[in-house]
């Protein structure tokens, strides 16, 4: 996928303010046990074609709105992924901005997660 130039902009300036990880990173985590939150922002039809096991789903067109309820605890570790890791830059931007402390980008997204091989759930 081809993005704008300014989209491309946005997300770069989201960036350069927020935590980034990995895939493979996030998969260590996960074998580990780790206590962390894993919310996938992309769109419901994206999330029922397939997501990462043990993610909850809380779309970028609602996670501001609804990220209190679901997570109250603004020190709480969330990590967030998208496809390739473009939206989740910009949500974990104004998460941060909403005071939570612990907000994580999953660069590469769901694509490199894919790539792979790692598990994923259908839904």
């Amino acid at each position: 996928m081809t993005h704008s130039q300014r989209f491309i902009q946005l997300v770069d300036d989201a960036k350069s303010r927020i935590k980034q990880t990995t895939p493979e990173e996030i998969k260590k985590k996960l074998d580990n046990g780790e206590k962390f939150v894993l919310v996938d922002v992309r769109e419901d039809n994206e999330w029922e074609q397939g997501h990462i096991v043990g993610a909850i789903h809380v779309g970028k067109g609602i996670i501001e709105r609804d990220i209190e309820k679901i997570v109250p605890d603004i020190e709480a570790e969330i990590v967030l992924y998208c496809g390739g890791g473009y939206r989740t830059a910009i949500a974990a931007d104004n998460l941060q901005r909403m005071g939570y402390t612990n907000v994580i980008s999953m660069d590469g997204g769901w694509r490199r997660w894919n790539d792979l091989g790692y598990p994923i759930a259908c839904t």
